[in-house]
């Protein structure tokens, strides 16, 4: 594959660059007044995507467009729902999409259909919750569970904890969740705190079994219960796994029976869709977690069927490729005007950033251009009062893409007209901002002096033309939050693809668990030497405060 930045659409894009940069967002729109028609795009009849507001034009996506072709993208996403070898550094297929196909499709993996394995799981998982939510799964005296505690860290917490929370509204099964992850005692302490033992159950989450984060929770849990209950015979009542090591899972006393298995073709920032997704079950019923997998796979087919001109993945990637590539913006702010996605921003900055944010190409050399953006963000209204300032007057510019939903599942609606048109207000005073002679004729109308206009102006004048994207759904439902995160995870691949880096591995988590253990190694030991200055001087400040390890 020719490198991204030596194809000749990247190139006529290059070209366009300074004549593009020259028209602004005000002028586009004057020009044209169908302009929200011609780049807006429709998802079924629940979510509508604007991107009238980026810094581009119909030239601009036909070369993305021809760009995509030119680099056989259409070749690579059909590869997504097949037996492929996108993660060639450890060996695996990426092939999350056939967790979320419906029982007759095919996803072929070494010669064997792998989708009737995925629906025999799932029918473990359902019958599992009919258990749990039917009170016929008890804890050790016999009462039934009232709070699920995933222990898990990455993909096998961050995509359940968002999920869990997002669909908050729809939890009438009865079941708290609570998400364990930090290392940090004081997460687990504080959960462990408000839990009776008796009717806690935990699901450990971790692929191999072995991820030391979740494995040291996972053993402070099981004495905690041990305490509690006064001996192991009862951890199988309290403690299911979610794993593929079934000898490391039966030898911490957890029953391989309800050990909840999914593959290696599953990455872990991809894995919410599989057996790990089982605290989403569990806390909105099994019915519910089908429908998300229904959204999700319903944006799998948009992404396989639909022309890259109206192909929503694929124009937000093409846009992120237009932005960093070329127009040099290295950053993305995705904004949820929703109180149930604040961990939203945290899932795509693992989705994207642990996927893309890669220095080496597939054929293990060093990139020449830009890859993964930096993503951040929050919730709107809260970010408006946190980090807005910079957005609209800072030296910085942030393409910023807002998250709307048009209904509330709760009964205050002056509430939600008034969040909706935050959201609105923000992405149009971004794209317009207020020039400096309506400053000076407002200030003029307060009464202000000619010369206290001319001093309070600069300040009170917004450049705008910053680039923002409005994704808006009717609802925040199971359906409408599966095609919304399978919309962002083909984001993300088509920009790996683009990129031509491997989307699917995370060796740069790697090191710092190594230097990690030797860490913990010298800690125990009150070891200070054998390493650089400044953490040998931090382990012996950390000796002389420290009681004991």
């Amino acid at each position: 594959m020719r490198a991204l930045i030596r194809q000749p659409a990247f190139l006529a894009l290059q070209q366009l660059k300074q004549q593009e940069q020259g028209t602004s967002l005000a002028q586009r729109f004057a020009d044209d007044p169908a302009r929200f028609e011609q780049f807006s795009l429709g998802f079924g009849d629940h979510m509508r995507v604007d991107l009238s507001r980026q810094h581009w034009s119909a030239e601009v996506r036909a070369q993305l467009c021809r760009l995509a072709s030119d680099m056989s993208l259409r070749q690579g996403i059909d590869a997504l729902f097949g037996d492929n070898a996108f993660n060639h550094t450890e060996g695996r297929a990426a092939l999350h999409t056939a967790l979320r196909m419906p029982p007759k499709a095919k996803a072929m993996h070494r010669g064997e259909n792998v989708v009737p394995k995925v629906h025999a799981e799932l029918a473990r998982i359902q019958d599992f919750c009919r258990r749990v939510h039917g009170g016929i799964w008890h804890g050790y005296t016999g009462r039934p569970i009232s709070d699920v505690v995933n222990i898990g860290i990455g993909g096998s917490d961050l995509g359940p904890a968002m999920v869990a929370e997002a669909l908050a509204p729809c939890r009438d099964k009865g079941i708290r969740t609570h998400f364990v992850s930090n290392m940090d005692g004081a997460q687990l302490g504080s959960v462990l705190a408000g839990l009776d033992p008796a009717t806690a159950l935990f699901v450990i989450s971790s692929k191999t079994f072995t991820t030391d984060e979740t494995m040291t929770n996972a053993r402070a849990a099981r004495s905690w219960l041990m305490t509690a209950c006064g001996g192991e015979e009862h951890i199988a009542r309290h403690f299911v796994a979610v794993s593929v090591n079934a000898e490391a899972v039966t030898a911490f006393g957890i029953d391989e029976a309800n050990m909840f298995r999914f593959w290696d073709w599953v990455g872990g920032r991809f894995s919410l869709w599989s057996a790990i997704g089982l605290p989403i079950a569990l806390a909105v019923g099994f019915e519910r977690f089908q429908q998300l997998l229904a959204g999700a796979h319903a944006m799998d087919e948009h992404l396989r069927q639909a022309p890259f001109e109206q192909n929503i993945p694929v124009l937000l990637a093409l846009l992120s490729i237009w932005n960093i590539n070329v127009l040099g913006l290295q950053s993305e702010g995705v904004f949820p005007y929703h109180h149930h996605l604040k961990r939203f921003p945290a899932f795509l900055q693992q989705l994207n950033m642990e996927s893309n944010g890669k220095g080496v190409n597939n054929a293990g050399q060093p990139v020449d251009h830009a890859t993964g953006p930096v993503v951040w963000g929050e919730v709107g209204t809260n970010g408006q009062h946190a980090f807005f300032q910079l957005l609209h007057q800072g030296s910085v510019m942030v393409p910023a893409e807002f998250i709307g939903f048009a209904r509330s599942a709760y009964p205050y609606p002056e509430h939600q007209r008034k969040l909706l048109a935050n959201m609105l207000a923000q992405a149009q005073a971004m794209a317009f901002g207020k020039a400096r002679e309506q400053v000076e004729s407002e200030l003029a109308a307060e009464g202000l002096s000619a010369e206290a206009v001319a001093e309070l102006a600069p300040y009170k004048v917004m450049p705008g033309n910053r680039p923002s994207t409005v994704i808006l759904c009717d609802e925040l439902t199971p359906y409408n939050l599966g095609a919304l995160i399978a919309m962002y995870e083909h984001k993300t691949f088509v920009q790996g693809w683009l990129w031509n880096i491997n989307s699917f591995d995370q060796w740069g988590v790697e090191l710092g668990k190594k230097l990690a253990a030797r860490l913990i190694d010298d800690l125990d030991h009150g070891v200070t030497l054998g390493h650089d200055s400044a953490t040998n001087g931090l382990l012996a400040q950390i000796k002389l405060w420290s009681v004991s390890f």
